[in-house]
């Protein structure tokens, strides 16, 4: 039995305040826990490929966010769509599933989510993961131009530019095609999936007060920074650096505040995982047995990686 679920991933939910929690977990608990926290559009289904990869050496947990994926989405009028309420419901999720230190990995809206609980939690995060990211206020960029409109002024004109500039299945699919090297190995599936989720009655609207509550998190940005300086965890950047939404000039500023970090500028575009996927695994590995104790139970890594002890 135990040979058959190596690399198998269970489809779990959990209730946390009331709405159901829907995640992704595979490799055994006594593992290192790598917590892979999703962007916009999509969910813990951008993790799949990356879960089945790194089964074999990790713990992996991909929860959906409340709105997102196979988790529960109440409405707008009945729930606190802002990321200070998201981070709290996944700080809430790992205390339930008993996860008390893990690496985190983020990706787009991850980062806002993930840096909140490290701040919270510093003594929980092992290492830190950052695929295109941000906590730089070099990082918001011409495409954050008509979000910032939304923050200064949440009318209805606004959002309705939004509405229709990033809420179209032709957006979702620029999503995952824009700067790639090869558009073919990407599969449609993806935004067909978002897009249905998005679709449902009520999800734009959830979108929508998402969009105006990511100007909450630039504010805070000193406090993440200050906790990178402060704490100093290990950090890989792994940065899709065609990346219209969050450019490479996102990624560059970590190098001011972390002394233990790797980075990487990858030929592509904002989901990298899609066309870089078994890259991006091998870099985590490799990161991850030169900084935590996962060559004690895997010491064939040192090899893999060609690390010396």
């Amino acid at each position: 039995m135990e040979t058959q679920n190596k690399n198998r991933t269970f489809y779990r939910t959990v209730k946390i305040d009331g709405s159901d929690i829907f995640y992704r977990e595979a490799g055994p608990r006594d593992e290192k826990t790598i917590l892979l926290l999703h962007g916009f559009p999509t969910s813990s289904h951008m993790f799949r490929d990356l879960i089945r990869t790194l089964s074999d050496h990790f713990h992996l947990v991909a929860p959906d966010y409340p709105g997102f994926g196979n988790s529960s989405m109440p409405g707008v009028e009945t729930y606190d769509y802002t990321f200070d309420n998201i981070a709290a419901v996944i700080d809430r999720f790992t205390e339930k599933l008993g996860l008390d230190r893990y690496s985190l990995y983020m990706m787009d809206y991850g980062a806002p989510v993930g840096y909140r609980i490290a701040v919270k939690h510093p003594e929980r995060v092992e290492c830190l993961i950052v695929q295109n990211g941000n906590a730089y206020e070099e990082g918001l960029r011409e495409f954050w131009d008509p979000l910032k409109a939304y923050w200064k002024q949440k009318s209805k004109e606004n959002a309705d530019t939004l509405r229709d500039s990033l809420l179209t299945l032709e957006a979702t699919k620029w999503q995952y095609t824009n700067g790639v090297r090869n558009p073919e190995v990407i599969a449609p599936e993806n935004w067909f999936n978002d897009q249905y989720l998005l679709d449902r009655p009520g999800n734009k609207d959830i979108q929508l007060q998402l969009f105006y509550d990511y100007g909450s998190n630039p504010p805070l940005y000193p406090k993440w920074q200050a906790y990178f300086r402060e704490y100093q965890p290990p950090t890989l950047i792994v940065w899709g650096k065609n990346d219209y939404i969050f450019p490479e000039e996102g990624a560059h500023p970590y190098t001011r505040d972390l002394n233990n970090i790797e980075f990487h500028l990858l030929d592509t575009g904002h989901f990298a995982l899609e066309e870089d996927g078994d890259k991006i695994a091998q870099l985590i590995t490799c990161f991850m047995a030169k900084n935590t104790d996962l060559v004690t139970r895997h010491p064939e890594v040192w090899d893999k990686c060609a690390v010396t002890a």
